[in-house]
């Protein structure tokens, strides 16, 4: 099945990768207690980042972000995609637009806009059914944003925090790109310079944004 493959982004043989999954590799757990296990690590070792932005291909090696502290919603996916191949469960990488309700000062001031794309979510199969989730954001981050953290339970979708814990709109997605079988960074670059030309204006040559 090409959603177990190892390719140049989902590095799956390789040894950072490999020490991440290794206290899944074990008879003693199924493959949804995997999962789980491996989605909340991912969810909360990673701080996530929306601010950083690379165009460089071996920035999205799946080796590459086991290396950092942080990382953007595609980039936590990765990983993730790659630690659930590397354990012998499918998964794919899932892409759309969101746009976010709470806390977007910021976000407005760098990008222009309270929207974000390409955001990057997983596909993962189980029980002979593939389910949706999003490892986005750490839970610390959403204690700070007053916002349940998303838990996956191995059986339904986990992947969009709608509102906050006082019932205030928090975020929505307003497009779907459809699910990849690896990551497609021609359209990733195309897309983040169509919805953010401001960011491209001084330089067409840059390739990495601490925005």
């Amino acid at each position: 099945m090409k959603y177990l493959e190892s390719t140049y982004y989902f590095d799956i043989e390789n040894e950072l990768v490999q020490n991440l999954i290794s206290e899944f590799k074990t008879n003693r757990l199924s493959d949804k207690e995997k999962t789980i296990g491996i989605y909340t690590k991912v969810r909360d070792d990673w701080k996530y980042d929306p601010y950083s932005i690379s165009l460089s291909k071996e920035k999205y090696k799946s080796s590459h972000i086991a290396e950092k502290q942080s990382g953007n919603c595609v980039e936590k996916s990765i990983i993730l995609i790659a630690c659930l191949r590397a354990l012998g469960i499918p998964a794919r990488l899932h892409l759309g637009k969101v746009k976010n309700h709470i806390a977007v000062e910021r976000l407005t001031e760098k990008f222009g806009s309270n929207e974000l794309t390409p955001h990057g979510m997983v596909n993962v199969y189980l029980d002979k059914k593939w389910l949706k989730m999003s490892p986005a954001f750490n839970k610390s981050l959403c204690e700070k944003l007053n916002v349940e953290p998303l838990d996956f339970d191995g059986e339904n979708n986990s992947f969009l925090q709608q509102y906050n814990s006082e019932g205030s709109r928090f975020m929505e997605y307003v497009d779907d790109y459809g699910y990849f079988d690896d990551v497609p960074l021609e359209f990733m670059i195309k897309n983040i310079k169509e919805h953010y030309p401001n960011i491209f204006d001084t330089n067409e040559k840059i390739t990495e944004f601490k925005l």
